[in-house]
């Protein structure tokens, strides 16, 4: 017999924390089990909640883009994720970037403060048959439960890999080497451009192509996410690819010159203060020494001091389609449900928002309330497409972007196609707004 006393939620990282507090706010009793700071992965180190491991930036601001439209309607459901980035908030532009530490510490308090959720400390191997729970455990599973995950589902392991950008501390930079700016703007910008010439160029590039990289166990075939790819995986693509990548310096004029320079790499503010920033679009696979020495080859940074260098980890997905059902259950296991990386969503906001959605869903179930799906759409339908369609062809972790949405009804210019996905968006998730209030009043 199902024990509906509380629900299980295992994992304490974006998407637990956010199912956590939708149950919470339902009224519902929440046992969120985390196992830090018990133990860490490769890619943990804080013992706080809603850890941001790679990036801390939570991606466009615009509201005409797919991610500026998720955190509208994230923020719409009450996201415990959006109120933390809003009172962490540092500039960057168009996107939301937090200081991680100040994000990670305001979830942990709402946590904690939380009578209705209680924080255990422990790992999870398995889980038990007759309790309700939501496994929100990431793309670091632990070995245990991702063999009970992959036993469950009948699926074979699916994964691919992951890469962190180093941070480096702002009072060890050559600032003689840069200039503040954000693409396309003449104010004074979020971003600190580190400029290279074509022939500091073409000795950084010779460097990165010939360092030495951390390779995978022979078993492990490296599979990366496109738009997470290591800066020397991108490198090896060809000379000009970083060029048009993460070290294109086009939209930038440096104020000393007058000119646009050959190339340059931003680094984005980690805190308010700009104490710490991180190398955009430099996730790397490097090992440590190699990252020193390679990067100390852009001017800005030939002294640069490290608060973290770049790490690679591996993660772990399900074939989503096959395995979960439209409302986040594990097919044939009415009383487990996935959400966040571990499902195939990937990012930031699509955990959190894959969170809140596993949260409304349990919810549903126990209250014996049937949940319509928010329409495909909206940004939270389309996730929810994305993980529930079998489309045939090898499933593979997405990013919130409008090619996951039901296709608009005609053609329109490239430069309105996104006002024009918000504009239908809006309306109706705005109509899935009332049915949810009608059905979960407490939520809203």
């Amino acid at each position: 017999m199902l024990n509906k006393d509380s629900v299980n939620v295992v994992g304490a990282g974006l998407a637990g924390v956010e199912a956590a507090s939708v149950l919470s706010r339902l009224g519902f009793k929440v046992r969120l089990f985390e196992m830090k700071p018990g133990k860490y992965t490769e890619a943990h180190c804080s013992p706080n909640l809603g850890e941001l491991v790679c990036s801390n930036s939570l991606k466009s601001l615009k509201p005409d883009s797919a991610s500026g439209l998720l955190k509208s309607e994230m923020a719409s459901l009450g996201s415990l994720v959006m109120r933390a980035a809003g009172i962490s908030k540092v500039p960057a532009g168009n996107a939301l970037a937090v200081d991680r530490e100040k994000f990670s510490a305001y979830i942990t308090s709402q946590i904690l403060s939380d009578p209705n959720i209680e924080l255990i400390i422990q790992e999870v191997s398995r889980i038990p048959p007759d309790e309700l729970s939501i496994i929100c455990t990431g793309p670091l599973t632990s070995g245990a439960l991702t063999e009970f995950l992959m036993d469950l589902s009948g699926e074979g392991g699916l994964y691919f890999y992951d890469a962190i950008a180093p941070i480096v501390e702002y009072s060890s930079l050559d600032l003689t080497s840069a200039f503040w700016a954000d693409r396309y703007s003449d104010d004074p910008g979020n971003y600190l451009n580190c400029v290279l010439s074509e022939s500091d160029y073409d000795a950084f590039y010779d460097a990165l192509t010939g360092s030495d990289q951390l390779t995978p166990r022979p078993f492990e075939k490296p599979k990366f996410f496109e738009s997470c790819m290591p800066v020397e995986v991108l490198a090896d693509r060809g000379k000009e690819t970083l060029l048009f990548g993460p070290m294109k310096p086009v939209g930038l004029i440096d104020p000393r010159t007058g000119s646009r320079p050959f190339a340059v790499v931003q680094l984005r503010k980690e805190d308010l203060a700009g104490e710490y920033l991180n190398l955009v679009g430099f996730q790397t696979r490097l090992r440590n020494s190699d990252q020193k020495k390679v990067f100390g080859l852009i001017p800005a940074l030939k002294n640069a001091s490290y608060a973290r260098y770049g790490s690679i980890h591996r993660n772990t997905y399900i074939n989503a389609p096959k395995v979960l059902d439209s409302s986040l259950m594990v097919l044939g296991n009415e009383n487990i449900y996935l959400a966040g990386q571990i499902t195939g969503v990937e990012g930031y906001l699509e955990s959190a928002a894959c969170g809140i959605m596993a949260g409304i869903f349990v919810a549903a179930n126990l209250s014996g309330k049937k949940i319509p799906q928010a329409g495909p759409e909206t940004a939270l339908g389309a996730l929810m497409n994305h993980l529930s369609v079998d489309r045939g062809s090898k499933f593979q972790p997405s990013n919130i972007n409008f090619g996951l949405f039901e296709p608009l009804g005609k053609k329109h210019p490239k430069k309105l196609r996104g006002s024009k996905y918000v504009e239908r968006a809006t309306k109706v998730h705005a109509d899935w707004l009332k049915v949810i209030k009608d059905l979960l009043p407490d939520l809203l």
